[in-house]
């Protein structure tokens, strides 16, 4: 698996606490599927510039304390999906495996008015959407950046 994949892999699991060391962040990482040692982990915590404090591992603040936003979706998009459906007011949208939560993150980051939420797996993304018309929309949005 590539590097932006496995940093976003990084990111997103920061998000949801800190890792108290590089081994406990390279076995989450083996869980999710990436081989990753020590020297290639290190190079990843300089380049995302984490933090170490006395709690572990951290995501990088800006000057005023709030955690860097993640890349715009339309980048997103075309770098990790793969393709979108719809069911209704729902969407089920693809991604290459690891990827769906930093895109999901991203499409709720993003508020867009389509958007009522999203759920997202490994590689899977589900998007509620208030109606079938704006699920729609929004499919074509998303199929828009793939072009």
């Amino acid at each position: 698996m590539n590097k932006t994949i496995r940093q976003r892999a990084i990111l997103e699991s920061l998000k949801h606490g800190t890792f108290a060391s590089q081994d406990d962040l390279q076995r989450l990482l083996r869980k999710r599927g990436f081989k990753v040692g020590q020297a290639t982990l290190s190079r990843d915590i300089r380049d995302l510039n984490l933090s170490k404090t006395h709690h572990g591992y951290s995501l990088p603040q800006n000057e005023s304390g709030v955690a860097i936003a993640l890349p715009p979706v339309p980048r997103l998009v075309r770098e990790f999906v793969l393709g979108v459906r719809s069911a209704q007011n729902l969407l089920v949208v693809k991604t290459i495996v690891g990827s769906a939560q930093p895109v999901a993150a991203a499409l709720d980051e993003a508020d867009w008015p389509e958007v009522v939420g999203t759920i997202a797996g490994d590689d899977t993304i589900l998007i509620v959407c208030p109606d079938k018309e704006e699920a729609h929309r929004l499919a074509r949005r998303i199929e828009e950046m793939l072009s």
